[in-house]
C-alpha cells in the first residue's frame, strides 16, 4: 500500500538516578516538575541509563550502566525505544529494543538481575528481522494495550521522502504500508498512541516542527507546529508527563542536549516551554526513552 502525505506538508518540506515519568492521572498533572528516563548506547554496543529533570535549568541524574557489550563495536545505527517489563518474583526486569547494525533490524532482547542490577549474559538475544536498513534514519516500535489485551503493534521508519509503516506479530513485520512526500524529515519522536492512530513529532531540514498523525487506516494528519529553529536536532526523544510531554533534542554534531516542556498538541497553538541546556554532552550512537512496557503501562497522549 502507498499513500501520499498531504499536500500541504508535501508543498511545505519540499520547501525547505532513574525516574520513569508519572502516570496520566489527577495526581500526575500535579507533578513539581517533568522526568525522563533515557537510554543511550554507544558506538561499542553498551547501554548508558540517565534520568533527566524538567526544571530551569535542566537537571541529570549521574549515568549508570545498563548493560556491556550488548551489541557489537562499531555497528549500532539506530535504536527503538527500550521496552522494560518487571518481575517482581524473580526480583528482575526483562528489556526489549530494536536496533539496526550496519544494514541489518534485530530485536534485541535480555534480562536484568535484581532490578537494576547486572544483565544476565546467558539472556541477551538478538533476533535478526531483515536486512536493507542502511539508509534507514529513524526507527520506533509502539505498542498499544487495552487492559491486558494488546490492540495492536506497530513499527516505523523513515527512508528517503517515505515513511513505512508494519504491522508486527512475535518478530514477523507484515502489512507493509508506505506514505510519501517526507524527504526533509530529519528525525521523528513518538508523542501519543490510541487504538486508532500513533502520532509522531518531527523536525526538518529546514527548521519547522511538525506532528504527524499515522491512522490505522486513511492518510496521515499532518500539522505545523513551529516553523523554525528546530533544524539541528538530529535525535529527538520523547515521554509522558501527565497532560503534557517532555521532549530532549540532541545536536549530535555538539553532543549538545536540550528539554522541552510541551502542552498537548494543537498546530502552531502548542504551548512549548523551553527549559534550557542539559548539563552533560551526550556522544552516544543513539538516544532512546526507557519505558515500561507491560499492560498496566502509560500510554503516550500527547496529542
Amino acid at each position: 500500500m502507498v499513500k501520499r502525505a498531504a499536500g500541504v506538508l508535501g508543498l511545505a518540506m519540499a520547501a525547505g538516578a532513574l525516574v520513569q515519568a508519572a502516570p496520566a492521572s489527577a495526581a500526575a498533572r500535579e507533578v513539581p516538575f517533568c522526568q525522563m528516563s533515557l537510554a543511550s548506547t554507544t558506538s561499542g554496543g553498551d547501554l548508558i541509563l540517565r534520568g533527566l529533570y524538567g526544571v530551569v535549568p535542566p537537571g541529570a541524574s549521574p549515568s549508570s550502566w545498563g548493560g556491556k557489550d550488548l551489541l557489537p563495536d562499531d555497528q549500532v545505527r539506530l535504536t527503538s525505544g527500550l521496552g522494560t517489563e518487571m518481575n517482581a518474583e524473580q526480583r528482575g526486569e526483562s528489556r526489549r529494543q530494536y536496533v539496526v547494525l550496519g544494514t541489518s533490524l534485530y530485536l534485541l532482547t535480555y534480562k536484568v538481575n535484581d532490578f537494576y542490577g547486572d544483565v544476565d549474559p546467558a539472556s541477551v538475544q538478538r533476533t535478526l528481522i531483515g536486512g536493507g536498513w542502511g539508509d534507514v534514519r529513524y526507527l520506533e516500535s509502539s505498542r498499544f494495550n487495552r487492559g491486558a489485551t494488546l490492540v495492536r503493534h506497530n513499527a516505523y521508519a523513515v527512508l528517503g521522502d517515505t515513511i513505512v509503516r508494519w504491522n508486527v506479530d512475535g518478530t514477523a513485520f507484515s502489512r507493509k504500508t508506505t506514505y510519501t512526500g517526507f524527504s526533509a524529515v530529519k528525525t521523528m519522536a513518538l508523542i501519543s498512541q490510541t487504538a486508532t492512530y500513533d502520532t509522531f513529532l518531527a523536525n526538518t531540514r529546514n527548521g519547522a516542527l511538525y506532528t504527524i498523525r499515522i491512522p490505522v487506516s486513511g492518510q496521515p494528519v499532518v500539522k505545523v507546529v513551529r516553523r523554525s529553529t528546530w533544524q539541528g536536532f538530529e535525535s529527538l526523544v520523547a515521554d509522558a508527563c501527565g497532560l503534557k510531554t517532555i521532549v530532549l533534542g540532541v545536536d549530535k554534531e555538539s553532543g549538545a542536549p536540550y528539554l522541552y516542556e510541551f502542552g498537548h498538541a494543537n498546530g502552531e497553538s502548542t504551548v512549548i516551554r523551553a527549559l534550557g541546556k542539559v548539563p552533560r554532552t551526550f556522544n552516544e550512537a543513539a538516544q532512546a526513552r526507557r519505558f515500561e512496557d507491560d499492560e498496566e503501562s502509560e500510554q503516550l497522549s500527547g496529542e
